[in-house]
Parts: C-alpha cells; sequence; structure tokens
C-alpha cells in the first residue's frame, strides 16, 4: 500500500494543507456550494493563516495523507472532551477509491486508542450525500442536524 500519516507542523507542510484545501474544496464544492461561499470557506478555514491560527488557538493538528506521489489529501483533527472531532477529511479526486480515506480512519482510531478517547465525531454538509454514505459506511450515524451561520450570509 505505502500510505503516509504525517504530522504537518512546519510552515511550508501547513502551507501544503492550505494548497490542497483550495484545491480540493474548489473541485469537490463546486455542485453543492456557490463559488462565492467556496472562496469564503477556503479562506476563513483553509487558508494557511487560517489553519495556525487553529492550531495555535484551538489546539488542532493536521496531518498530510501520502499516496506515494506525495501529499494527495489532508485530515484536520482536535480533541473535545474525552472524544476526536473529525474536523476535515479531504482527499485529491485521482487518489480517491484507493483505500486513502480507511488508511486515515485508520490512524485516527489508533489515535483515539493511545489518547483514551472513547469515540471520533464529526459535522458534514446535509447536501454532501456522497461524504455522508461513506461516513455511514464506516458506522458513524446521524445523532443530529442543524443549520449553522458561518458569517456573510452563508450557512
Amino acid at each position: 500500500m505505502g500510505y503516509r500519516w504525517s504530522l504537518a507542523c512546519t510552515p511550508e507542510q501547513i502551507g501544503t494543507v492550505a494548497a490542497l484545501a483550495a484545491r480540493i474544496w474548489t473541485e469537490h464544492y463546486s455542485g453543492l456550494l456557490s463559488d462565492g461561499q467556496i472562496a469564503y470557506m477556503v479562506e476563513k478555514f483553509q487558508s494557511q493563516e487560517a489553519l495556525l491560527r487553529q492550531i495555535e488557538e484551538d489546539g488542532y493538528r493536521y496531518f498530510l495523507l501520502d499516496a506515494g506521489e506525495g501529499p494527495v489529501g489532508y485530515a484536520g483533527l482536535q480533541v473535545t472532551g474525552e472524544r476526536l472531532f473529525l474536523s476535515k477529511l479531504y482527499i485529491e479526486k485521482t487518489a480517491r477509491g484507493r483505500g486513502l480515506a480507511s488508511f486515515a480512519l485508520e490512524r485516527m482510531e489508533e489515535l483515539c486508542r493511545r489518547e483514551r478517547l472513547s469515540a471520533i465525531w464529526l459535522t458534514v454538509n446535509k447536501q454532501n450525500e456522497s461524504s455522508i454514505a461513506v461516513y455511514k459506511a464506516w458506522g458513524f450515524a446521524v445523532t443530529d442536524t442543524q443549520t449553522a451561520d458561518i458569517g456573510e450570509g452563508y450557512v
């Protein structure tokens, strides 16, 4: 398999995460969200500055996913109480369907065991049906729904 999961801790590595985010979000969400909302969300939540702020202020950890040809995805995680919040898991379209997301989930489960965390939880856009289906196949369940204001008139 040859997959790698590595902590992104240098400014250069965080820059790689941000560059991946911009590419993946533009491709993945173009049918679900407006171009304006995609640009807003990438800048607010996925830019290098936003990622560094999340790391420094909120205890996030970012991991790069490498399928043998360089980074093709990333995950953003945060310990919340006794659980692990899976804030972000994104893989480039060309690397999907090869088991990389399952590999990432296995690394998260290992992290939970190591840090004695009881569960992994996440939020997903209600319209992102393909991702919801994957999470359900992994055993995740919908426990709540909500509409959250993220600013600039977007939800």
